[in-house]
């Protein structure tokens, strides 16, 4: 699984015009699962997602972690994220899980993650052509894959 994290202002996805899911200051996490996963890495990811210090402190340190500033979260489901760009100019999404593996894998993940924080967490909709507008805070931008903890 790979998450891009990004430190926010504010985030929203919007789909046919409509806002599903809005934030103010908090994470925008791009989620994807590659093909054969389970739900084996969901737990390390959200620990270690709630609980990174990438929020400023008094003292302008990177020292707090989301649930330190009571901050929200906005996960959008991102199978281009395994996307293979060695050859050719067109991206392959064959590393990416089907969506009958990744859609309850998703669903998991975001109902960990609300869990964990205990507060609801804000989504897209799996599958769905997304807009998303965010205002990246830093900018800090991180990623994680679950297969490189080592």
């Amino acid at each position: 699984m790979r998450v891009v994290i990004q430190r926010v202002s504010e985030a929203s996805v919007t789909i046919d015009g409509e806002i599903v899911g809005k934030i103010g200051q908090g994470l925008l996490l791009l989620y994807a699962v590659e093909a054969e996963e389970d739900d084996s890495d969901i737990d390390w990811l959200v620990n270690k997602i709630v609980k990174m210090r990438i929020f400023s402190d008094e003292l302008g340190l990177m020292n707090r972690s989301i649930q330190d500033i009571d901050g929200e979260i906005l996960v959008i489901s991102q199978f281009t994220l395994f996307a293979e760009t060695k050859k050719g100019c067109r991206p392959s999404f064959i590393r990416s899980a089907k969506p009958e593996t990744a859609e309850p894998l998703y669903e998991l993940f975001v109902e960990k993650i609300a869990s964990t924080i205990g507060k609801r967490v804000e989504t897209g909709r799996f599958g769905a052509d997304m807009k998303v507008r965010l205002l990246n805070d830093g900018p800090v931008t991180i990623i994680i894959d679950s297969k490189n903890r080592e």
